[in-house]
């Protein structure tokens, strides 16, 4: 069966592609002619995550998925958050995102605490039926970027399950098995199977 993955970027399509490959076949809205920006005005990821799910579900009547992601910092009271993709501005520059992110936690000193978590919460709209599932990968915020791997933060971001190295210097495979959007991926992978028989 088909299913639409509410995201035009293709890092995502192919991330949660290998995770749902046995159950169905994803595509993105453009692939069905919504072009338009997905409205995302939510104050939480869950609120975010939902608003997408029914604005596709509602244009394309069709099986479909949203997820919404933050990087949570502890020193920053859980900031970038829900603002993660926009936090240095509406221009979502990833770049630009880490400096501010690196700036702010440079600037409370030393002795503040660097641990952060990404957050992902997925709204699964299946028979027009809603279902949230979630992941989250927690770690810590380097002091300065490593590696090309991953997009967004991961340059920045160090898991707990691989201390001596960033997100940006882990393989593919590797990232998948923790990350944040897997783990919420395969909860909801695991749900449909069990819808499936």
């Amino acid at each position: 069966m088909k299913m639409v993955f509410a995201t035009g970027n293709a890092h995502k399509l192919h991330e949660a592609g290998e995770i749902l490959s046995d159950l169905c076949e994803l595509v993105m809205p453009s692939a069905l002619g919504l072009t338009e920006d997905i409205p995302e005005t939510g104050e939480t990821l869950e609120e975010n995550s939902l608003q997408k799910a029914r604005y596709l579900y509602d244009k394309l009547k069709t099986d479909c998925f949203a997820d919404d992601t933050g990087l949570e910092v502890e020193a920053l009271g859980g900031a970038p958050g829900v603002y993660s993709a926009r936090y240095a501005g509406e221009a979502k520059d990833s770049g630009a995102n880490m400096d501010k992110l690196l700036r702010e936690l440079q600037a409370l000193g030393p002795g503040a605490s660097r641990r952060a978590r990404f957050r992902t919460v997925i709204t699964l709209v299946k028979d027009g039926c809603l279902y949230q599932f979630e992941g989250e990968m927690k770690g810590s915020i380097a002091n300065s970027r490593s590696g090309s791997e991953g997009f967004g933060y991961d340059p920045i971001f160090i898991a707990d399950e691989y201390p001596d190295r960033t997100v940006a210097q882990l393989d593919e495979h590797t990232k998948n098995s923790i990350s944040h959007r897997g783990r919420a991926l395969r909860r909801m992978a695991a749900w449909l199977k069990t819808q499936n028989g």
